[in-house]
């Protein structure tokens, strides 16, 4: 990894893609080009498949804040709605020259719009949906993010924010940040405790639906399969329950039991910057 540190993140990126040994992480990520067909594969992957059991089953507006790329404006078209696509940076790499080259290639109905998620340039009551894909710990006030995006949901609207940071304490956020693969070179990342984004969901007037765990739902260990995880979470088990840890691994194949022990196993988790995902409604 580079010691030095780039200016921007299309510079992050860009130095991503070109390091031989990162090219996993750079597909994990949907960096890869073209970026038609990485947003394809995001809208076939099992992330996509597990959030679109969350989409509200009237197709009408959306909004994707923090659209990067594109990847979920591109998923959310798919799925029959009108999007904008909320994105600050004006790259053609990852921002929204991207999205706009995106739209134009696929002909699909996303209008980029360049702008931040604490003071959203739209009416109030406007959308059905607004999604948030790594975006929450970006913010530089989460709770004036969560009362916009509340303002301009229609009532009855949903919020799908997914794949947020969470820490167990502000000790380890630096922790968190070190590990980070991209945060050396650029900065920008941050974490948040799991009640901080409870509080500023809810105080915004949301009814929290589902908040998903770590280890609940592929919208938050992919690129992990599941079977991949069920790997993972028997050798936790058997590190810290040894008694029970063989036995634990071989019943994983059953879904109920898999459940139990996937809870147990994520009593154990204290990763900082672990992964949640959170569905919320605002109240008609």
């Amino acid at each position: 990894m580079t010691s030095q540190h780039l200016d921007t993140w299309e510079q992050a990126v860009q130095w991503l893609r070109e390091q031989p040994d990162q090219q996993k992480l750079v597909i994990d990520a949907y960096y890869d080009d073209p970026l038609s067909k990485a947003a394809e594969r995001y809208w076939r992957s099992d992330e996509w498949q597990a959030i679109r059991t969350f989409l509200p089953a009237q197709r009408g507006s959306a909004v994707d804040i923090g659209a990067g790329r594109g990847i979920a404006s591109f998923a959310l078209a798919k799925e029959g709605f009108k999007v904008i696509a909320l994105e600050p940076d004006k790259s053609d790499l990852v921002g929204s020259g991207a999205i706009k080259n995106l739209a134009a290639e696929t002909k699909l109905p996303i209008q980029a719009v360049e702008e931040f998620s604490e003071k959203l340039p739209f009416p109030d009551q406007v959308f059905d949906v607004v999604f948030a894909r790594a975006v929450l710990h970006h913010t530089s006030d989460l709770a004036a993010a969560c009362r916009e995006f509340f303002r301009v949901l229609k009532p009855g609207g949903r919020l799908i924010a997914v794949r947020e940071h969470v820490i167990s304490s502000t000790s380890d956020l630096a922790v968190f940040l070190d590990q980070h693969p991209l945060h050396k070179l650029y900065g920008g990342e941050n974490a948040f405790l799991l009640a901080d984004y409870q509080n500023a969901i809810a105080s915004a007037g949301f009814g929290i639906d589902k908040v998903l765990a770590p280890l609940e739902s592929e919208i938050n260990y992919a690129p992990y399969t599941r079977n991949e995880l069920k790997t993972e979470i028997g050798a936790r088990i058997s590190a810290k329950l040894p008694l029970i840890g063989g036995a634990a691994s071989a019943m994983l194949g059953f879904g109920p039991i898999w459940a139990v022990l996937a809870r147990i196993a994520q009593s154990f988790d204290n990763r900082p910057g672990r992964l949640y995902s959170f569905i919320a409604t605002r109240p008609r």
